[in-house]
């Protein structure tokens, strides 16, 4: 009943895709329109799809598919959705779409929107190509109901990962890219292995089938192996400490919409393989993995805690918090407990939801001060661009599980599901896991409030940023100094190509070999009218009423974002009345 829908979802984005290879000289003109209309159609669809899901059994697959695939190999093209995959289907068609409209509303040609020609060439063809194809394997992989497509979907989002990052990522995009593709591909390998191996002790590909059956036809021996090997492939993907090292690399030079969909989306394929095949299929690998797991994610919480406090780089910073975001939902999967795998599926949704806001958010101060080296910003955001400090603040204190916001309920349950896991599991170890996870909490408290100490408070004071292209950069300094005058400004010239990191100015002295300073007058104003406390213009980062403080673009991507961040953190049984039920179904023989 209504499977055209699922068929739909993936039809759409990959026409979408082929139309850009056969008409490309109809649609390059209109770029920028077409993939705002072919993602909003999938938006669309995912409204529909969630409008008319029976809210009543979410534990039961609907909108199915099931058509003959490879018959020779008895293969079947089975598509479907329920409580667990629902709200990851419709974030991710939330997501592409806002990435398309962060890129291509209003003129186009604002910093960060990509879908105009730029110099060398900016491929928006290419760029809106990309991203549809994505969308494909996303979204297939949280329909997907066999095993054996599943993985293809899985390794579709590869590819176009990897040019996104490759082409339009930062100055070391290409060693992210290779790293990116070189470890999720082994890892995939060793996630093949586990699927050919269930499949050759079952008979079946059928996800369905094979979670009912609740591990029927395999030993305990295969079900652990099993387990360890898709384990591994997910992991990988999510990632889980210590196989994250690729993450930081790839996020630190990914575009902004990249990085958006990499943390919203890719890594939450991975956490749902658990939920879909790993604990449903495998119950008793899980049990006898699950301390090993829950290990892993507790020390995951907090390495990333401690990684973040260590970072200078913004988006790096982020992209560290993941690591220890992602060892909360490892930690509710580890606990095979309805709580604590209700969690997990929270926290999956809120981290997307506001992982992605804090990249958006990140791209845009790039793209201000040219740099996202911390020092580098020289504090007071608040004062210099009000409405954009405010929205990084409500983000970073959403991210740090702040009650009556998104990220506060995944990581509540997480910790309590710890208190309370399956009865197959050693209660003493997971209450330690608890404890060990509570102070990750603090951590990431603690290391989101030194960063808005760092970049939003304080007053404004003078750095040296990156110039746009690569030109000069510049410092001004605005602190009085011991024995010199109140205000220092100077220019660094830098060779093309160097990486030019901030200093602050009125606290470190000019290396012999670089352009001196050049004081101003103390107390009069200069010829040039401007007195003589105040900065040039472009010193420093922006100035207020110098740049613009939100662009509308920028609030198109990010008022949903914002919105559905409040939705579920004041009314958080919207998903968790989806998943309920279907978590209770999916642990079956370990409940």
């Amino acid at each position: 009943m209504n499977g055209w829908l699922t068929v739909a979802m993936v039809a759409v984005p990959l026409l979408g895709a082929l139309l850009l290879l056969v008409a490309a000289d109809v649609l390059r003109p209109v770029l920028r329109g077409y993939g705002m209309a072919v993602s909003g159609v999938t938006l669309a669809l995912a409204a529909v799809m969630v409008a008319t899901f029976d809210h009543g059994q979410p534990a039961r697959p609907q909108f199915t598919v099931d058509l003959a695939w490879i018959p020779g190999l008895d293969l079947r093209f089975q598509l479907g959705v329920d409580g667990i995959s629902l709200p990851l289907v419709a974030l991710t068609a939330l997501l592409v779409f806002l990435c398309f409209a962060y890129l291509g509303w209003g003129g186009g040609t604002a910093p960060g929107q990509l879908l105009h020609p730029g110099p060398g060439g900016a491929r928006p063809r290419a760029l809106v190509f990309t991203l549809l194809v994505l969308e494909v394997g996303m979204i297939g992989t949280f329909l997907a109901l066999d095993l054996l497509l599943f993985f293809v979907f899985f390794e579709i989002v590869l590819i176009p990962m990897y040019f996104l990052i490759a082409i339009w990522g930062g100055k070391g995009r290409r060693a992210a890219a290779v790293k990116f593709i070189l470890y999720t591909l082994l890892g995939s390998v060793v996630m093949l292995l586990g699927l050919l191996l269930i499949w050759a002790q079952t008979g079946t590909l059928d996800i369905v089938e094979l979670a009912g059956s609740h591990g029927a036809g395999m030993s305990r021996a295969v079900q652990v192996v099993a387990f360890v090997a898709v384990g591994l492939g997910l992991a990988v993907k999510t990632p889980m400490w210590p196989l994250h090292t690729w993450l930081p690399d790839a996020h630190t030079e990914a575009p902004t919409v990249g990085s958006v969909l990499l943390a919203g989306v890719l890594l939450k394929m991975g956490t749902y393989g658990f939920a879909r095949i790993a604990i449903p299929i495998l119950p008793e690998g899980a049990a006898a993995v699950a301390p090993w797991l829950g290990a892993f994610a507790v020390v995951g919480i907090v390495y990333g805690a401690l990684a973040c406090l260590a970072q200078r780089d913004l988006k790096r910073m982020i992209a560290y918090s993941s690591v220890g975001h992602m060892g909360f939902v490892l930690l509710g999967f580890a606990t095979l407990s309805t709580a604590g795998v209700n969690g997990a599926l929270f926290a999956n949704v809120a981290h997307g939801l506001i992982t992605g806001l804090l990249f958006f958010l990140a791209g845009a101060i790039k793209d201000r001060y040219h740099t996202a080296d911390i020092p580098s910003l020289g504090g007071g955001l608040l004062a210099r661009l009000p409405r954009l400090g405010a929205i990084l603040t409500f983000a970073a204190i959403a991210s740090l599980g702040l009650p009556g916001l998104a990220g506060f309920w995944g990581e509540m349950l997480a910790l309590f599901g710890a208190f309370e896991p399956a009865a197959a599991l050693p209660r003493g170890l997971f209450l330690v896991f608890m404890v060990i996870g509570g102070l990750g909490a603090v951590l990431t408290a603690a290391y989101l409030l030194v960063m808005l100490s760092r970049v939003t408070h304080g007053s404004p004071t003078a750095v040296t940023a990156g110039a746009p292209s690569g030109g000069p950069a510049v410092s001004a300094g605005t602190a009085p100094t011991a024995g010199g005058p109140d205000v220092l400004a100077g220019v660094a010239s830098r060779a093309a190509g160097e990486s030019v990191t901030g200093r602050l100015s009125a606290t470190l002295p000019e290396p012999p070999d670089e352009q001196p300073v050049h004081p101003l007058p103390d107390t009069e104003t200069p010829p040039g009218g401007r007195p003589p406390h105040e900065t040039p213009p472009g010193a420093g980062g922006p100035h207020r009423g110098e740049s613009p403080d939100v662009r509308r673009h920028e609030l198109v991507a990010w008022v949903p974002l914002i919105v559905l961040i409040l939705l579920f953190g004041l009314w958080p049984q919207l998903l968790l009345a989806l998943t309920t039920p279907a978590v209770q179904t999916l642990l079956g023989a370990l409940s």
